[in-house]
């Protein structure tokens, strides 16, 4: 007989797996952006909302919170070191207005991350407390991060051009969803199988956006902002 929690081990493994390839996917952006020495058209949102993301579900994988998460708290660490990589760097390349935007959404992030830690760790006194505060929070946000990419949908379909919207990081989200749903699904997490189920279905959409643009020409005379499509979960 099939021991379910070998199973969702397995599941999680390879989970991990894909969230690491996942937060490596902007790597070559960010090659190009120190190349330039210029951030171009990017944007740190999606890095930003990731650094979030992947802080809120290191608080829900530590033992004190939602017990036996290693695997969710492994991954989302190693998730949170990247970004802050990603954001040095666009930090170091941003021009003087950017600079000050993402350094002033950072520090209402922590400020937020400080206030959930300190509520929950003095007032909710059980396991069941703390997984459903910060679960909850966590599917909130999470769901916002597999959100951010609409943005990047909008100008695909505006522009006919899927220049910012690359084939591999939409389809390694894709699997990422799909595999983490899974996880959640056979002892069921509903704080992981939200965001992620969410995440799967927009995740398809990019992809089923880019076969039918792809090889289109692209409308050079519009002009909307754009953002580096990321993103995460990563759980």
């Amino acid at each position: 007989m099939v021991n379910a929690d070998a199973v969702r081990n397995v599941v999680g493994i390879i989970g991990n797996v894909i969230s690491f390839g996942l937060f490596l996917s902007p790597l070559p952006t960010f090659i190009q952006i120190v190349k330039k020495g210029d951030v171009e058209k990017f944007v740190p949102d999606p890095y930003l909302a990731t650094f979030l993301n992947c802080a809120l579900w290191v608080f829900y994988g530590l033992p004190f919170v939602h017990p036996n998460s290693i695997l969710v708290l492994t991954i989302n660490g190693t998730g949170l070191v990247i970004e802050v990589i990603y954001l040095s760097i666009f930090f170091a390349y941003a021009p003087g207005p950017k600079r000050m935007k993402m350094l002033g959404v950072l520090a209402v992030e922590l400020v937020f991350l400080v206030a959930i830690a300190a509520g929950v760790i003095l007032g909710a006194h059980t396991y069941d407390k703390r997984s459903l505060i910060v679960g909850s929070v966590c599917i909130f946000f999470g769901t916002l991060m597999y959100a951010a990419p609409l943005t990047v949908m909008k100008r695909v379909i505006t522009t006919k051009s899927v220049e910012y919207m690359p084939f591999t990081l939409s389809f390694v989200s894709f699997l990422n969803g799909i595999c983490w749903t899974t996880y959640a699904l056979i002892r069921f997490d509903i704080f992981i199988t939200i965001p992620n189920s969410i995440g799967t279905v927009l995740s398809a959409l990019q992809l089923i956006l880019y076969f039918c643009y792809y090889g289109s020409t692209p409308e050079k005379s519009v002009e909307l902002p754009v953002t580096a499509s990321d993103d995460g979960d990563r759980n």
